[in-house]
C-alpha cells in the first residue's frame, strides 16, 4: 500500500470519511464479520476472512472509513494483549499537530 493512511482514533472518524487510514484500538467484541474496537471511543468493523481478531488485544488496521462511521476493513495486524495505548494516542496526537512533518511535506 503506497497510499498515505494517517493514524487517527474514534474522536477523528467524522474527518476521514471516504479516506484510508490507519487505527490502534483494543478488541471488545467480534461477531462473525463484525467486529468492534475501542480506539478513544467505540468503532464499528467490517473485517475480510483474513483478518483474526482476538478479543481484548490490541489491532492495528488499515481501513476505509464509511459515512455511517463504520470502517471496512482492508488488512489488519494482531499486536498482542500487552499494547501501551497510551503511545499510540499520542502518536495520533502528534502527527495530526505536526501534520506538514508527516502528511504534507
Amino acid at each position: 500500500m503506497s497510499e498515505i493512511t494517517p493514524r487517527i482514533n474514534a474522536p477523528l472518524l467524522a474527518q476521514f470519511v471516504g479516506h484510508t487510514v490507519r487505527i490502534v484500538g483494543r478488541v471488545t467484541g467480534i461477531q462473525g464479520d463484525n467486529a468492534t474496537i475501542d480506539a478513544q471511543g467505540n468503532i464499528s468493523l467490517h473485517l475480510t476472512r483474513d483478518d483474526h481478531l482476538v478479543y481484548n488485544n490490541g489491532v492495528e488496521l488499515i481501513g476505509k472509513i464509511n459515512p455511517d462511521m463504520s470502517v471496512k476493513v482492508l488488512t489488519s495486524w494482531d499486536l498482542g494483549p500487552d499494547v501501551d495505548y497510551k503511545v499510540s494516542e499520542a502518536v495520533v496526537d502528534v502527527t495530526h499537530r505536526y501534520k506538514e512533518l508527516f502528511y504534507e511535506g
